[in-house]
């Protein structure tokens, strides 16, 4: 009898019927029992040595398992660092119970601070089975950020590793009841502020007699609220993006039309928990599929884990992609001469084929037959040692990727391509497909997504993965979604006419740097100017760029100040720029801003101009606004330089620290 596609998808992904993720989750466990589950890798889990060589194209270490623990786990994620799903499930089991036992119930929000681990799978899926609601922060917000985030949501409970007590502690946050430390049990604080402090272990042991395990994620709906997701406007407070069961297993499904599950597959956590790409390609992954996830602490490592762990989906932001690319061209280049020779040479080769696909025009034969001939002798073997041998999806996103990079991983036969996605959509939206992958374009709609343009290019999407909205804030909600359902993605882009998208442009000012973290320059800026009166107007650069760094112009009348208490007859900005008492003024405020940043949206460095900016100049309004694109054309040069620079100063750090003593 021949099967159909779609009924051989359902049996590979036994998780993929369910209409709730707890649903799905017990159906997986149900299905895959005593196979792997969660694979810790990292500072207790990873085989060591794997990290630079599996960063520059090498194996690894040979065999890696990223840390398997023994077989015959008990499910405790800190002993163990492979968990079966039996295990995860038992896991799941004790910590909803113990939550329960501290108050959580249906409807709730629960907080979780914890980096890529077996813990974070296990407690969000906990959290999930009583219907409740998990969210993730990132781990290096500042107190004032988790104060309105908890405020937001609402959460009474919040689980996290020992290391953030001292943030939590320095937060104001009234409603808070209950901290759980996952990995200490003595030592620990009996309060925290008006929060008790318990110890994972604790909860475990806790459960209720009153309490029906089975019954209560029997009892989740479609239509609960399964996370919220905060992501950062251009301007104001971020925003709580409300994503329920259906708009997640929506994406699942379609997510399955497009590419099929395989049966036998694997997955990497290694983006931060609170980004909605990592939750969607590992998290909610892993629960249809029943593949195993390899969480991985160290990001920097995260190439070592992807040979040890051969994942067959991967997502990688740009960033990943350069430094993967710069690092491997570092390797050729290394290479005696003859083989850097045949290696360059193959890629330009290649890169030549994947220029002319691109562009629909015959490739020669000759060039045809050099490339296989590479592909079998370099090529292969070479994604053979990355891990990346047996994907059938590799993903690029949440930020745009330089057209000379994604060339490159296609002239290295890796299908890279590029999607687009929104937290508002469950991270996803349009795909290229593996079969037909244009450089330079987004994708097609995903099955079952609907898109438009508006009047002013501005894209628009419509389907069941559209958010429910944001969390206490109908207005903004509204300002999004509009009364037929489109949601207002704040992008420019082209349709063509085979219904391919490309993003132009962004209508907001959001910064979106090289990893794909989402931030408002209108927050930082004003964390300037609130940390000196010297600062009278700054600009943060950091869109696509490595970090942020800034251009600061003094305050008129604050310089004049500064100038009358030192004696200076001269207070121009540009006589004033190189004082150094008032660049250690300026360096203790931008340390100042930064301490109330999260470490990607600090200011790594900037430039005090000697300019200054009036109203209805190329840098402000009339009604001095600043104008952002203005600014990065007339500093153009000076922006590249700080980048340079500082790139210049590494390189140099790096020469010292490789010559012998």
């Amino acid at each position: 009898m021949t099967r159909s596609v779609a009924e051989t998808a359902a049996v590979a992904a036994p998780g993929i019927d369910a209409t709730t993720l707890p649903a799905a989750f017990q159906a997986t466990v149900a299905a895959r029992g005593d196979e792997p589950a969660l694979i810790a890798f990292g500072a207790s889990g990873a085989t060591g040595g794997a990290g630079a060589s599996g960063a520059t194209g090498g194996a690894g270490a040979s065999g890696a398992t990223g840390g398997a623990g023994a077989s015959g786990a008990t499910g405790d994620f800190r002993e163990n660092r492979t968990l079966s799903w039996n295990d995860y499930a038992t896991a799941v089991e004790e910590v909803a119970s113990g939550l329960a036992a501290l108050g959580v119930t249906g409807g709730d929000t629960v907080a979780i601070m914890l980096p890529n681990s077996p813990e974070f799978h296990i407690v969000d899926m906990a959290v999930l089975h009583l219907g409740a609601t998990p969210f993730s922060i990132y781990l290096t917000s500042a107190p004032a950020q988790i104060d309105f985030l908890f405020s937001n949501a609402g959460n009474h409970v919040v689980v996290a590793q020992q290391r953030f007590l001292d943030v939590l502690g320095r937060t104001a946050v009234d409603g808070l009841r209950h901290i759980v430390v996952t990995d200490a049990d003595t030592g620990l604080p009996e309060r925290i502020g008006a929060a008790e402090v318990t110890s994972m272990s604790s909860v475990r042991a806790s459960k209720p007699s009153y309490f029906d395990f089975t019954s209560t994620w029997r009892a989740v709906k479609d239509s609960d609220l399964a996370t919220l997701i905060y992501t950062s406007g251009t301007t104001g407070d971020p925003k709580g993006v409300e994503l329920t069961h259906a708009n997640l297993m929506f994406v699942m499904h379609t997510c399955n039309v497009r590419f099929p599950f395989a049966a036998e597959g694997a997955a990497i956590s290694y983006l931060p928990t609170a980004h909605a790409a990592d939750r969607v390609f590992s998290h909610y992954l892993a629960t249809v599929t029943g593949w195993p996830i390899t969480a991985v602490d160290d990001a920097t490592t995260v190439f070592a884990a992807v040979a040890a762990a051969r994942p067959t989906w991967f997502l990688g932001v740009p960033r990943i992609w350069e430094k993967l690319r710069a690092a491997l061209l570092a390797r050729f280049n290394a290479l005696p001469d003859e083989s850097r020779a045949a290696t360059l040479g193959a890629i330009e080769a290649a890169t030549e084929r994947v220029w002319l696909q691109q562009k629909n025009e015959p490739v020669p034969d000759e060039l045809s037959a050099k490339a296989a001939v590479f592909d079998e002798k370099i090529f292969g073997p070479l994604r053979v040692q990355l891990g990346l041998d047996r994907v059938t999806l590799l993903m690029t996103g949440a930020a745009p990727i330089a057209p000379a990079v994604h060339a490159f991983f296609l002239a290295l036969g890796l299908p890279l391509q590029e999607g687009f996605g929104m937290s508002e959509t469950g991270a996803l939206g349009f795909t290229n497909i593996v079969t037909d992958i244009r450089i330079g374009k987004v994708g097609l709609a995903q099955p079952g997504t609907e898109a438009t343009l508006a009047d002013d290019g501005e894209l628009l999407m419509r389907g069941p993965h559209v958010m429910r909205g944001y969390r206490k804030a109908p207005e903004k909600t509204a300002e999004a979604v509009d009364e037929q359902g489109w949601l207002h993605t704040g992008d420019i882009a082209v349709i063509d006419d085979d219904g391919w998208v490309s993003i132009v442009d962004r209508k907001k000012e959001l910064i979106i740097n090289a990893a794909g973290k989402n931030m408002s320059p209108v927050n930082i800026e004003g964390a300037l100017k609130s940390a000196s009166p010297l600062i009278g107007q700054a600009c943060v650069i950091g869109d696509r760029r490595p970090y942020n760094v800034a251009l600061l112009v003094l305050d008129p009348d604050s310089a004049k100040v500064f100038a009358a208490q030192h004696g200076l007859d001269d207070a121009s900005p540009a006589a004033l720029v190189s004082n150094p008492d008032l660049v250690r003024l300026i360096d203790e405020a931008v340390t100042a801003a930064n301490e109330n940043l999260s470490r990607v949206e600090q200011i790594k460095r900037y430039r005090l101009l000697g300019d200054e900016w009036l109203p209805d100049s190329a840098e402000l309004t009339p009604t001095m606004k600043l104008k952002r694109r203005g600014v990065s054309a007339k500093y153009a040069a000076l922006i590249d330089d700080i980048y340079e620079s500082d790139q210049n100063t590494r390189a140099d750090q790096n020469k010292r620290a490789e010559s012998p003593a």
